[in-house]
């Protein structure tokens, strides 16, 4: 699996300025941005073919673009009907088949809901199934990093420290968690939002996880509106109180690796903000 020097800058999808829009395209508009990475978003369905997946491998690798992945929405590993376990299994799976056909590098989902069911008995449930599904991807050589994602509403499964203590306990190399620190914002209603609440989330990775959670990074930024039930929708950092400028000087304090895909209604015009705030924390191009 693939190292980063540092942390690369990625749009949560094909950049929206991109003509035509397609995923080629996308991934070609995203190097012109002078940006480092593309997510995939297979949220609705997986909309890059197993027949055009070499095309993106080849263009990603000519671009020098890492790519990553947004699993479908239909997920949910602690359903209380089985077929809905099972299905919420194959759709994973599929995701990170295809990403790893296009060459990429880390896919992830949102895991569980907890149906009003405490969360250890949901964490037990959750645990269960997501070993099965690396299982499933290690039998069949798919060789990316299989990530819950920090939900945005606290009736989510998918705190931080419930994922970090997932991740440790899965007989896998592929866990780690996707940490989205919108989410993370918005399910806490406000909180996680200062310099200090930032080290100590990466502080908490590191101690269940270790230096290489660190060093391969899967982030989602965005600013977010919320309320005390959580998420309600994106926005543009600039538009949000999502305190992006001391989120990047944590980064650069912990000298974090891998990649930042950037969620805003804008995302190419922030992500790129968020490169350019990030590089001259760092002194770099200076």
């Amino acid at each position: 699996m693939k190292q980063f020097p540092s942390l690369l800058f990625a749009t949560a999808g094909i950049p929206l300025c991109t003509e035509p829009r397609n995923t080629l395209n996308g991934i070609s508009e995203v190097k012109r941005l002078g940006l480092d990475a593309m997510e995939l978003e297979f949220v609705q369905s997986i909309n890059v073919s197993k027949e055009m997946a070499p095309q993106v491998k080849s263009i990603a690798e000519k671009e020098s673009v890492t790519l990553t992945c947004h699993g479908q929405y239909f997920v949910n590993l602690a359903a209380k009907e089985l077929e809905k376990i099972e299905a919420s299994k194959k759709r994973i799976i599929a995701a990170a088949t295809r990403l790893w056909e296009c060459g990429g590098w880390s896919v992830c989902f949102h895991p569980a809901f907890y149906l009003g069911r405490p969360s250890e008995s949901v964490y037990s449930i959750v645990k269960k199934n997501y070993q099965s599904v690396l299982r499933e991807i290690e039998d069949v050589g798919v060789d990316v990093w299989v990530r819950p994602e920090t939900t945005g509403k606290p009736t989510q499964f998918g705190d931080l420290l419930e994922l970090c203590k997932l991740c440790a306990d899965m007989d896998s190399d592929k866990a780690l968690p996707c940490i989205d620190f919108a989410h993370l914002h918005a399910r806490s209603n406000g909180k996680f939002n200062t310099t200090e609440e930032f080290r100590q989330q990466l502080e908490l990775v590191e101690k269940h996880l270790g230096r290489k959670a660190l060093d391969n990074m899967h982030i989602h930024v965005a600013g977010i509106e919320y309320s005390e039930k959580g998420e309600r929708n994106h926005l543009q950092l600039s538009e949000s109180d999502m305190n992006y400028k001391d989120l990047c000087k944590v980064w650069k304090e912990f000298k974090i690796k891998g990649v930042v895909v950037c969620e805003s209604p804008i995302m190419e015009k922030d992500a790129i903000m968020l490169k350019k705030t990030y590089q001259a924390i760092s002194g770099i191009g200076h």
